[in-house]
């Protein structure tokens, strides 16, 4: 249909904008903005940490305060919340200021996922809803490699890169208002039910995610970082790098269809050996510098499909609040990323880099434990 279609294109842009260029952009400009601020790795690693951070606490609001504004005024909110974000990295003059707008640029993609989900779920019929979804997700591999194209273009330049994405922000945000419904007086009744917390699969889902959480900040925060100090990239051979990260993820977008064809359950297994394969891959490029641009490739896809499945098993737990059934799993990678940036930067400064990804490998493995398909979900 023509309006899901429009739908879908605006909230793969919001993605794009929140998660790509908001959020994930930080790793990609990490080595130029540790030159020119003077910043060490166990403080980027809290910096990085403070996105994640604001992140659960935007997607909790949006979670309670979405029933009452509706899906069109949450979208704007963090289509808002991502341009001042940015706007202000790139005018940061110190590093506190800089933890403050990366925080924010953060809160974006709290706000945006809720939303996105409950507009899906209005527009879309059951069966249609896990391949909208996962072509929205996917929205992160574009911002992804819009970034990288930006850094490219703009070598050292960061500051007036983070000036461009607010300018991308600002039109993204304007666009949602045609978009996206306006909301769902349906839901606005019910309030938020807290005894669906409790369903049957929950708690599972939301270790899985956790762990993969924590596992995927050794990339996002420090990808960049290590292709620079330990393997000597140059900028542009890091820029190159971040595209392929994107080009990889594009194979998000199809997630629903691999859901359908070889099940939840393992897709999810297979998806998270992936990241630890990309890790030991990434490990070996100290003797292989080409191995590093497959491991990031590897990287980009299997966390992109990752996470789809993680949210379509939630909004399949939660069929009646879809909202909530994609903001409980991402919540808890947040949380995990939260933790995990400034764990890693830990363990990097102090050990290195081989031992850092091989413990952040091994986490990746142990999210493999908790089985997709342990319950069938239920009305209730």
């Amino acid at each position: 249909m023509k309006g899901g279609r429009h739908l879908i294109a605006a909230a793969f842009a919001l993605t794009a904008l929140s998660y790509g260029l908001a959020r994930f952009a930080y790793g990609l400009l990490l080595p130029q903005i540790r030159e020119d601020l003077s910043l060490g790795a166990p403080a980027a690693g809290w910096i990085g940490g403070s996105a994640f951070a604001a992140y659960c606490v935007g997607i909790v609001f949006a979670s309670m305060a979405g029933v009452k504004f509706g899906e069109r005024a949450m979208a704007m909110l963090a289509g808002l919340a991502a341009t001042a974000g940015v706007g202000l990295v790139a005018l940061a003059p110190s590093v506190p200021v800089l933890g403050a707008a990366i925080a924010l640029a953060g809160l974006s993609t709290g706000f945006a996922s809720p939303p996105l989900a409950s507009a899906v779920s209005q527009v879309f019929d059951a069966p249609a809803r896990p391949r909208a979804n996962g072509m929205i997700n996917a929205g992160t591999a574009a911002g992804i490699i819009l970034s990288g194209l930006g850094a490219m273009s703009f070598a050292a330049a960061w500051r007036e890169l983070y000036a461009l994405f607010a300018l991308i922000g600002a039109a993204v945000t304007a666009w949602l208002w045609f978009a996206l419904p306006k909301g769902s007086p349906e839901r606005e009744a019910n309030g938020f039910p807290s005894q669906q917390l409790a369903r049957p699969g929950l708690a599972g889902l939301c270790a899985a995610a956790f762990l993969m959480g924590v596992s995927s900040t050794a990339i996002w925060t420090f990808g960049a970082d290590m292709l620079r100090n330990e393997f000597s990239f140059s900028a542009a051979h890091i820029a190159i790098a971040w595209i392929t990260l994107g080009l990889g993820g594009l194979a998000g977008s199809s997630t629903g269809i691999l859901v359908a064809r070889f099940g939840i359950g393992v897709l999810h297994r297979v998806v998270l050996l992936g990241i630890a394969l990309c890790y030991g891959m990434f490990a070996a490029a100290t003797v292989a510098p080409l191995l590093a641009f497959a491991a990031m490739a590897l990287f980009g896809t299997a966390y992109i499909i990752s996470s789809g499945v993680l949210l379509i098993r939630g909004t399949a737990l939660l069929p009646d609040r879809p909202d909530l059934g994609l903001a409980i799993p991402f919540l808890a990678i947040a949380v995990g990323q939260t933790v995990g940036a400034p764990l890693f930067g830990a363990v990097l400064d102090r050990a290195g880099p081989w031992i850092a990804l091989t413990l952040f490998g091994a986490i990746a493995c142990g999210a493999m434990f908790w089985s997709m398909e342990e319950s069938a979900p239920r009305q209730g």
